[in-house]
C-alpha cells in the first residue's frame, strides 16, 4: 500500500529530576550536598532511509514518546539519559507543522536526520546549588519537559523523470520496458493506483530514476479523480516526459489530451509549467495514428517529439538516451516550491511576560513555569533561590515599572503570591 501523507504526534522524553542527597561517610563530618543531576530526556529524530518507499508504518502507529531521563543519584552521580527514538522515512519527505501546514524541514538526502522534538534537560541536583552563603541547599531542580509536537509527514518522490499523461496512454508499459519495475498493466483506466518507481540503466554507472505518475484527468489540479493525490510527486521531478496516445484509440484527440494535462499541471502549481518537457507520442503501431499524425506535427512544429510504440518496443532505446541527454543539462536541485517554512528557534532561556489586569499582576512564560516546578516552598533555601532568580532575570523590575505595591497580588504561572519589597 502506498501511503504518502500521515499525521503523527511526537513527544520527547522529560528530563530526570535532580537529587537531594548528602555525603555521609564515617570519617567525613559535614560532608555537604551530594545530589547528582538528572539525565536528559530522549529526543525524537526523523531520519531518511533509501530502503523505505512509503509512509505506511505511520498509518497505524501515530503516537511516539521518548524515554524519560533517569533521576539523579547520591554521590553526585548523574542519571542516565533517555534513549532517543529514530523515525525512518523515505528520501523526499517534508515534515510540516500540522496546525500551520508550514514546513519544518525538507529531508531530501539519504541518511539525513533532524531532531523534531528535543528531550528535556535533566534537573540539577542540590550539589549544584551550594554557594559560600548557602552551604547546605535542601532542594534540587526537577527535569524539564520534552518538546511535544503534532506533525504531518508528506512524501514527494524524488525522481529524475516523471511520466505524465492521461490514463491508459502507456506510461506503465514504458516504465516496465525501460526499467526493472513491475507496475500493474491492463487495458482499462486507473490500472495504476500509486506512483511507481524504476531505475533506467543506460550503461555502467549511468542510470536515472523514473516515476510513473498515475490518475491525471481533466480537473485533477482542482481535486477531481485520483490525480490530485499524486500531483505533488511531479514537483520533485527534474524532467517531465509527457506521454500522449497518438492513435486517438479511445475517442480522445491527442492534441486536446496534451493541452488538458498541461493546464492541470499549471492549475496545481504554476511552476510545473516551467519544467523541461519531452513529448512522446505512443501507440504509433495502431492504424488510426495516421489520422492524427499531420495534426500532431503541425501542433508541435519546432519542438522535438519522439514517436514510439511501447507494444512493439519501437523507439524505446531512442527514448532512453534522449531522456539521459536531457537530464545532463538539468541541475539535480529538488525544490520545495511554494511551501512556507516554520522558523524553528531555541526557546529563549529566560523569556517571560509581565502585565497588569485590573488590580492584579500576571507573570507568564515557559521559563517561569519550569522555575516553579523546581521550587520546594517548604524549604527556606529553595524559596530564597526562587526570589533571587525573579530579581536576577528582571521580573521584579518589570513589576515595579507597572506600579506594583507592597501587598499587591502577583499571579505567577497560575499561582498567586503577595508582593513584598
Amino acid at each position: 500500500m502506498f501511503i504518502d501523507i500521515v499525521k503523527i504526534s511526537v513527544k520527547a522524553g522529560n528530563g530526570g529530576n535532580g537529587a537531594v542527597a548528602w555525603r555521609r561517610e564515617k570519617y567525613v563530618p559535614a560532608g555537604g550536598p551530594a545530589g547528582g543531576d538528572g539525565g536528559k530526556g530522549g529526543d525524537i529524530i526523523i531520519k531518511t532511509d533509501v530502503n523505505i518507499r512509503t509512509l505506511l508504518d505511520y498509518r497505524y502507529k501515530t503516537h511516539y514518546k521518548g524515554e524519560r531521563g533517569e533521576d539523579g543519584k547520591p554521590k553526585k552521580q548523574f542519571g542516565k539519559d533517555g534513549a532517543d527514538i529514530i523515525l525512518k522515512v523515505p528520501v523526499g519527505t517534508l515534515v510540516k507543522d500540522t496546525h500551520s501546514s508550514r514546513v519544518i524541514v525538507d529531508l531530501k538526502n539519504p541518511d539525513e536526520s533532524f531532531v523534531i522534538a528535543k528531550g528535556g534537560r535533566g534537573g540539577r541536583g542540590n550539589a549544584r546549588f551550594a554557594t559560600s552563603t548557602r552551604q547546605a541547599p535542601g532542594f534540587a531542580e526537577n527535569g524539564r519537559k520534552g518538546q511535544e509536537r503534532e506533525i504531518t509527514l508528506e512524501l514527494k518522490l524524488l525522481a529524475d523523470v516523471g511520466l505524465v499523461g492521461f490514463p491508459n496512454v502507456g506510461k506503465s508499459t514504458i516504465l516496465s520496458i525501460v526499467s526493472e519495475a513491475k507496475p500493474k498493466i491492463a487495458n482499462y483506466h486507473f490500472t495504476t493506483l500509486k506512483p511507481n518507481l524504476g531505475v533506467v540503466r543506460i550503461g555502467e554507472e549511468k542510470s536515472f530514476l523514473m516515476a510513473d505518475i498515475p490518475g491525471l484527468i481533466e480537473g485533477a489540479g482542482e481535486g477531481v479523480g485520483l490525480g490530485h493525490e499524486f500531483l505533488r510527486h511531479i514537483e520533485r521531478t527534474r524532467l517531465i516526459c509527457h506521454v500522449i496516445d497518438g492513435s486517438g484509440f479511445e475517442g480522445r484527440n491527442p492534441i486536446e489530451d496534451y493541452k488538458i494535462i498541461r493546464e492541470e499541471l499549471g492549475v496545481y502549481n504554476p511552476k510545473l509549467s516551467e519544467k523541461k518537457e519531452i513529448i512522446v507520442i505512443n501507440k504509433i503501431d495502431i492504424p488510426s495514428f495516421e489520422n492524427y499524425k499531420e495534426e500532431i506535427e503541425k501542433e508541435f512544429r519546432g519542438r522535438e517529439i519522439l514517436y514510439i510504440s511501447a507494444a512493439t518496443n519501437k523507439g524505446i532505446d531512442e527514448l532512453k538516451y534522449k531522456l539521459w541527454e536531457a537530464l545532463a543539462d538539468i541541475e539535480p536541485e529538488y525544490e520545495t516550491y511554494d511551501e512556507e517554512y516554520v522558523e524553528v528557534f531555541e526557546e529563549e532561556e529566560e523569556k517571560f511576560t509581565v502585565e497588569k489586569i485590573g488590580d492584579e499582576y500576571f507573570v507568564e512564560g515557559e521559563f517561569i513555569e519550569r522555575l516553579l516546578e523546581s521550587i520546594y516552598f517548604d524549604d527556606r533555601d529553595s524559596l530564597r533561590y526562587f526570589q533571587e532568580t525573579l530579581r536576577r532575570i528582571g521580573v521584579v523590575e518589570e513589576l515595579e515599572k507597572l506600579g506594583v505595591q507592597d501587598g499587591d497580588d502577583v499571579v505567577i504561572a497560575g499561582y498567586c503570591f503577595e508582593f513584598t519589597f
